[in-house]
C-alpha cells in the first residue's frame, strides 16, 4: 500500500484513481474542478479543490510525505510542467507525468518528472496489436521489442506436447503460463499437451511472434 497525490482528475486521473483505490492505496486527489472529484470521493482518503500551479496550493498539500505523485493535467500541458518541476522542487519522491507527445516527454524529464506515461499511446499500440491478428487476446510489453502475449494454440499444435514441438528452439519463443478460462497454471513442463480450449501465455521478441502469426496465417489461407 503507497500513499499518492494525484493531481487532474479527467478521464485517465479518475479510472487510475479507482484502480489504485481497489489496490489498497491511500489517495489524495486534487483538481480546480469540484465536479471532478465528486464522484471519486468514495475511492479516496481526501480530497482538495485548487489549482496546482500556485506555489501555496501545492505547499499545503505536504507532496514530500507521498510516496508517489502522479500529475495527470488534461490539454495545458505548460501547467503539467510547472507542477511538475514544482513538486520535485518541493521534495517530492517520485513523480509520474502524462505526456501526450514525445517531446512532451523530454521536457517533463528535465524539469523534473522521474517518469512519464503515454496512456493514449499505449492503448492504442496494445489494440491495433490485439485488432491485427485474431490469435492474440492480450498484450504486453515489455522492453527493447520484448512483450508477453496471450495467443491461441494454433491449429498444427493441438495434440501435441511441448517437448515434441521443440517449442522454444522452433519458434524462439518462451511458455510461462497456460490459461483456461481464469486459471493460469505457469511454467507449465515439457510434457504438457496443447488443447484446443487454452491459451498460451508467451514471452519473446515481436518479430519471432509475427513470424508465429504470419505462418499461421499463410497456412490458413492455402488450406
Amino acid at each position: 500500500m503507497k500513499s499518492i497525490l494525484m493531481i487532474g482528475m479527467g478521464r485517465f486521473g479518475s479510472h487510475l484513481c479507482k484502480n489504485l483505490a481497489d489496490l489498497d492505496n491511500e489517495i489524495m486527489i486534487v483538481d480546480s474542478q469540484e465536479e471532478r472529484l465528486e464522484d471519486l470521493l468514495p475511492y479516496v482518503t481526501s480530497a482538495k479543490i485548487g489549482d496546482c500551479t500556485s506555489e501555496k496550493v501545492l505547499e499545503s498539500l505536504g507532496v514530500s510525505n507521498f510516496d508517489l505523485c502522479v500529475v495527470s493535467v488534461g490539454n495545458n500541458f505548460q501547467n503539467s510542467l510547472e507542477i511538475t518541476s514544482l513538486l520535485k522542487e518541493m521534495g517530492a519522491k517520485r513523480v509520474i507525468s502524462k505526456a501526450d507527445r514525445d517531446i512532451q516527454a523530454k521536457f517533463l524529464l528535465r524539469n523534473g518528472a522521474d517518469e512519464v506515461i503515454f496512456p493514449d499511446r499505449d492503448i492504442a499500440r496494445k489494440l491495433a496489436v490485439r485488432l491485427s491478428a485474431d490469435e492474440i487476446f492480450d498484450y504486453i510489453s515489455l522492453q527493447d521489442g520484448y512483450s508477453i502475449y496471450e495467443i491461441a494454440s494454433m491449429p498444427e499444435w493441438i495434440g501435441k506436447s511441448i517437448k515434441e514441438i521443440n517449442f522454444r528452439v522452433t519458434y524462439n519463443l518462451s511458455i510461462i503460463g497456460i490459461k483456461v478460462n481464469d486459471h493460469i497454471q505457469l511454467n507449465p513442463n515439457a510434457e504438457h499437451v496443447f488443447k484446443e480450449n487454452e491459451h498460451l501465455m508467451v514471452i519473446g521478441h515481436e518479430n519471432d511472434m509475427k513470424k508465429v502469426i504470419q505462418k499461421h496465417n499463410k497456412k490458413r489461407v492455402f488450406e
